[in-house]
């Protein structure tokens, strides 16, 4: 398989970073925060941006975790916090 112009190759042993989920807060309407879960292999990381793409400097927060199963704790716990508040939460 051929890369394409734009993409970098991924050198040899290294894993292609794999997102594994997203997860949408909102609260009436706003966007709270978005979580994002990236499995690079050697770690997990789950970045948080908080408030929407029209937010003129989103605030951003980047997680890293040993492995999914902790990076994905991590977020269901923030999801079950964030219900708790009163947050529609989509996939």
């Amino acid at each position: 398989m051929t890369a394409l112009a734009h993409e970098a190759p991924t050198p040899a042993g290294e894993v292609e970073p794999r997102e594994l989920y997203v997860r949408h807060a909102r609260k009436n309407g706003r966007p709270i925060v978005t979580m994002r879960a990236v499995d690079h292999g050697e770690a997990c990381v789950v970045e948080a941006r908080f408030g929407d793409a029209d937010t003129p400097t989103p605030a951003t927060r980047t997680y890293r975790f040993a492995d999914a199963r902790q990076a994905t704790a991590f977020v269901t716990e923030a999801v079950e916090a964030l219900m708790y508040l009163g947050c529609e939460i989509h996939a």
